[in-house]
């Protein structure tokens, strides 16, 4: 597997001659294929020749979740659809899915960043990869597939949901890896847990958590219900699906797949490019797509970008957890919250889990913020008492960590929905326009 990882260790400089060709090359695809990047880029008065180094980025226009939408389905294809062996599609908030679509070269790309994805934790052909992301549509479940039969391992396509199906395989079968969501793979302790299963009794040694956001705290708790190290991964299908980025065991941050992606992170208010280290909007270009080529892709998810050197001797950049996105933070009385800081602040109080549902309302003139946590079996046996004493405690913890008041209901083991794929962590009941954008 040499051919796969040598990029990862290119010096900067040669990292950036190399980004720098394909990106030329990429934009002058776009330009000359699709009529959107086309009129923008001659609206802006570039061209693929005008990018004489890699800070001339900041001179192309973006791309967003819109331009999707508006070009519904093939409207942002550089290939014509003969050319095209896979469609998927995310999931639609507004109507239509965003649908993406690959090449044959493409789903090699894929395969191969998604091959040192798991290579990252260390995934070979001894491994046997339980992989418990959804398949269809959703990116996620044959992205992992795909990447485990490329590094050699054996692959049980379990995908989300059947969990006692899961538990058996996960005895029965051998599992060493795991691939779902962090809520899911939390689900899953629990249930191995009811069914007296001590995890040091199963193989699992490492899992690749991701498509939602998630707390050092949740790391900590899978990692001991597991018996696991679990790392934290990042992808979107408009890129290319998972396999952008993945943390190494140093776990400094997700090194970014830089030789065909190009990260920046920009002021979501201004759309300058901020300093390393600096919280932003993630935004990437990719460099070596054929069906869908993206410019400057305003990803709404909110990080910093690190490209100082790792102890992993990886030179790839690296971004830190996503912390929200620009387009999921509440605003509660003038307060920006986003879901991670309350997700970090349940993590701190003993007596309850991190299955939670955030619940906003409108009180009068006043938004209220109402947060439903699940106690802990010992808690919830312990009486009502113990449950308000636990309510209080998270109600300081949150008032500590966004200074802002909400109203805190701990509910008994399982009252809050699960789901096998991205859990459902905001339900908004304010009247349609009372819910800031």
């Amino acid at each position: 597997m040499k051919d796969l990882t040598a990029a990862e260790r290119l010096p900067r400089t040669e990292l950036g001659r190399l980004q720098l060709g394909r990106l030329r090359r990429s934009v002058a695809s776009a330009a000359e294929r699709i009529p959107l990047h086309r009129e923008r880029l001659r609206a802006a008065g570039l061209t693929a020749r005008d990018l004489r180094s890699l800070d001339d980025l900041r001179r192309l226009p973006f791309t967003t979740k819109a331009d999707f939408r508006d070009a519904y389905p093939y409207g942002l294809l550089a290939v014509p659809l003969d050319d095209v062996v896979r469609v998927h599609a995310s999931s639609g908030t507004t109507g239509k899915p965003t649908v993406v679509a690959y090449t044959r070269r493409d789903l090699q790309t894929w395969s191969d960043v998604m091959a040192r994805t798991l290579m990252m934790g260390g995934v070979g052909r001894s491994d046997v990869v339980q992989n418990a992301y959804g398949y269809g549509l959703f990116t996620g479940g044959l992205g992992f597939h795909y990447g485990a039969e490329r590094v050699g391992a054996a692959v049980i396509p379990i995908s989300g949901g059947f969990t006692e199906r899961q538990l058996m395989a996960l005895q029965d079968l051998g599992s060493t890896v795991l691939c779902s969501t962090p809520s899911y793979a939390l689900y899953l302790a629990e249930a191995l847990e009811e069914a007296g299963i001590a995890a040091k009794d199963l193989r699992l040694r490492v899992g690749f958590f991701g498509a939602e956001p998630w707390t050092e705290g949740m790391r900590a708790a899978l990692e001991e219900r597991l018996d696991l190290m679990a790392l934290n991964i990042y992808g979107l299908s408009e890129v290319i699906g998972p396999g952008v980025s993945v943390e190494c065991p140093e776990r400094r941050g997700m090194h970014v797949a830089e030789d065909h992606f190009l990260p920046e992170v920009v002021d979501p208010a201004t759309l300058e490019p901020v300093a390393d280290g600096v919280p932003g909007e993630l935004v990437f270009t990719t460099l070596t797509k054929e069906a869908l080529p993206l410019i400057r892709y305003r990803t709404r998810d909110i990080t910093t970008l690190d490209r100082t050197p790792c102890a992993c001797g990886r030179t790839l950049a690296r971004i830190g957890r996503i912390t929200g996105r620009t387009d999921d933070m509440l605003i509660i009385r003038g307060v920006n919250v986003y879901p991670s800081q309350i997700e970090h602040a349940l993590t701190q109080v003993a007596g309850v889990e991190p299955h939670y549902l955030l619940v906003v309302r409108r009180d009068g003139a006043l938004d209220a913020l109402e947060v439903r946590v699940e106690a802990t079996a010992s808690v919830a046996a312990a009486g009502p008492d113990a449950m308000r004493g636990a309510a209080a405690l998270v109600k300081r913890r949150i008032h500590e960590t966004i200074g802002l008041t909400a109203d805190v209901t701990v509910v008994p083991p399982k009252a809050i929905e699960r789901s096998a794929g991205k859990a459902k962590r905001v339900e908004d009941l304010r009247p349609r326009g009372g819910a800031p954008s």
